[in-house]
């Protein structure tokens, strides 16, 4: 019962903005929970905003741009948004899509599956391939904070 508790925390964990797999992960190996399920629940926990981020977070910040007490907040949100986004295609280019796969996999403070899906829906990009994106980059923020959580990158240090 009490590593059912532990899981449950490993997915709310993995759900909440900018902490996200970056948290659930150390949580998970502080806790001695097995590898594996703890990976798929702080994935799936990590991945289920996206879909309703990436589909509504655009349409909020449209519908709220011309309201009283909101709308310069919103308005420049979207502007800063579309403005970073053009920057990011100039530069990127086709690698848009790899872009934002490092962007949510390489674990630092505002990155992540949120900002990133959010970054995809006010740049309008395909639904299907920032997905995977995100998805990809999820896995990847995943793998790196479980290998520090286990140390790894402390005994790598120590081989100097």
């Amino acid at each position: 019962m009490k590593r059912t508790l532990h899981y449950l925390m490993v997915f709310l964990i993995s759900m909440v903005p900018l902490i996200e797999i970056r948290g659930a992960m150390p949580y998970a190996v502080g806790f001695e929970l097995p590898l594996v399920p703890s990976i798929i629940v702080a994935v799936v926990g990590n991945m289920l905003p996206v879909p309703f981020i990436f589909l509504f977070a655009r349409k909020v910040l449209v519908w709220g741009k011309d309201k009283k007490v909101i709308g310069k907040f919103f308005t420049w949100c979207l502007e800063k948004g579309e403005k970073g986004g053009q920057k990011l295609e100039a530069k990127a280019g086709k690698g848009l899509y790899w872009a934002l796969f490092l962007f949510v996999g390489i674990p630092l403070p505002g990155t992540g599956a949120w900002t990133g899906t959010l970054a995809a829906s006010i740049l309008n990009m395909d639904f299907k391939k920032s997905t995977l994106a995100v998805v990809g980059g999820v896995l990847l923020a995943g793998a790196i904070m479980l290998l520090g959580s286990l140390g790894v990158f402390g005994a790598i240090n120590l081989v100097k």
